[in-house]
């Protein structure tokens, strides 16, 4: 029996289906995949994340913007068009689109990782990712234990990586010249054991 080629849709058709979805989904040059339903540790870290970055650059003073997990951002480059869980802007949005749906702008962009798309997350969409120019910061939040990794572009083909795995140490973010207590990411998780 043959395999049926998937449909393909324009970027177009798939913005017109996603208005209307009661789902999230991402687009991947013609091809629309169903986001996985996120867990409850997943999503109080995205929160916690947000509220803390907000929080920072409102006491520096700083004018970045943070966006959630509702959030597409466009790749050029690849046709592509993803959810990030939580990503910073640093002035104002710019999209692709007259809608302001399609943000091709971000600074920073954080992934919580989950069981079906880590090994994703932490390799091939950090590859789609610095397909964008404005991109500088990655961080992929582990919900299971306390391990944060954090990959910062120095120069246009240079990334540093980072990993905090102490929950009294503070996670420094370059991109945005921040710096989060590692408990307060984690607040309100219990680690499986």
């Amino acid at each position: 029996k043959e395999e049926k080629e998937p449909r393909l849709y324009t970027l177009a058709e798939y913005l017109k289906r996603e208005e209307h979805s009661k789902e999230l989904h991402e687009y991947y040059d013609g091809v629309i995949t169903k986001l996985p339903m996120a867990k409850g540790p997943h999503n109080i870290i995205v929160m916690n994340m947000a509220a803390e970055l907000i929080f920072a650059f409102r006491e520096k003073g700083k004018n970045y913007i943070v966006m959630g997990s509702q959030q597409l951002v466009y790749l050029p480059e690849l046709n592509f068009s993803l959810y990030p869980d939580v990503l910073v802007i640093a002035e104002n949005p710019q999209y692709w689109d007259n809608n302001e749906v399609l943000l091709v702008n971000p600074l920073m962009i954080i992934e919580v990782l989950s069981k079906s798309t880590k090994k994703y997350d932490r390799i091939d969409k950090f590859y789609e990712y610095k397909t964008l120019p404005t991109f500088k910061e990655y961080v992929l939040i582990d919900p299971d234990r306390c391990h944060i990794e954090t990959r910062f572009r120095e120069a246009p083909n240079l990334w540093r990586d980072n990993v905090c795995v102490d929950i009294s140490e503070k996670l420094e973010l370059k991109s945005v010249d921040c710096a989060i207590d590692m408990s307060l990411i984690y607040k309100k998780i219990e680690f499986k054991k």
